[in-house]
């Protein structure tokens, strides 16, 4: 018998709008990684990571990096909080629907303003889980899987395209016990399951026609970063389809109409076995 859990969400709207929880039926989905730094930053500073859900726009990687909304302050309140950056302004409004955290998402901008912009959802998993996503996806596998690869990986290769769940013999669909590799990857599909045991996290993107979603993820089983490596998963509803905004060939970024304006919105549910 499966039956729904309804999940709740918090926010730190001071440090980068981020979630700092996503809980439901006693399980705290998120990952965290307190680190003091994060209190100290300000817009170009590096990376902190901390953990939870970071709102990346308008790059992951690249620069800066992982955006520039993570390091401002938000204006408004958990329901609605706006961040203004260089060139673009994003609200973000989170309800509720039938137990479902729903958050929509509006990015004002010139048109032709290009971005691309992750749902960087950091999961606290056990060795058991693993994602489910259609057989036969197209993903693009990033540089960090060229040692895994050995004499496959292409001399100079940014990425490689396979398929899901297995391209180039690399499983990524299972996540397991640490074994010092870290890998990137973007499936071309908006929606994927986390399955951990009897627990699933569903996330769905809703985008318009025409733009480009995915789903990252970040494989990091101890191989990550050099010289101090820990464990994280990362799960992340796209829009675009590469990491790096100044990487994204024709179609792959997604960019603002003529009206200054593009909405999206994210879904996710969770559901328990019993």
């Amino acid at each position: 018998m499966t039956r729904r859990i309804a999940l709740t969400a918090r926010f730190d709207l001071a440090r980068g709008g981020r979630w700092t929880s996503l809980r439901g039926g006693g399980r705290e989905w998120l990952w965290t990684r307190p680190d003091p730094a994060r209190f100290a930053v300000v817009p170009g500073s590096a990376f902190v990571d901390a953990g939870g859900l970071e709102e990346c726009v308008p790059t992951v990687r690249g620069r800066p990096d992982h955006g520039d909304a993570w390091s401002r302050p938000w204006a408004g309140d958990v329901a609605r909080g706006t961040v203004s950056c260089a060139g673009f302004e994003l609200t973000r409004t989170v309800g509720d629907e039938a137990g479902a955290v729903v958050a929509t998402y509006r990015l004002s901008a010139d048109p032709g303003f290009s971005f691309l912009w992750a749902a960087h959802a950091l999961l606290d998993l056990s060795e058991k889980a693993r994602l489910a996503a259609p057989h036969g996806t197209p993903v693009r596998i990033f540089s960090e899987a060229a040692p895994l690869l050995g004499p496959a990986w292409p001399d100079g290769a940014a990425h490689l395209d396979g398929r899901w769940p297995a391209p180039f013999g690399l499983e990524l669909d299972r996540f397991g016990p640490d074994d010092g590799t870290a890998v990137g990857a973007v499936l071309r599909c908006a929606a994927v399951r986390v399955e951990d045991q009897d627990d699933v996290l569903d996330l769905r993107l809703e985008a318009p026609p025409g733009v480009p979603a995915g789903t990252g993820l970040w494989r990091n089983l101890g191989g990550f970063p050099e010289g101090g490596p820990y464990r994280s998963v990362g799960v992340e509803p796209m829009l675009g389809v590469v990491f790096d905004l100044a990487e994204a060939g024709p179609g792959e970024a997604a960019v603002v109409p003529q009206s200054g304006e593009l909405s999206w919105r994210l879904v996710v549910a969770a559901e328990r076995t019993s």
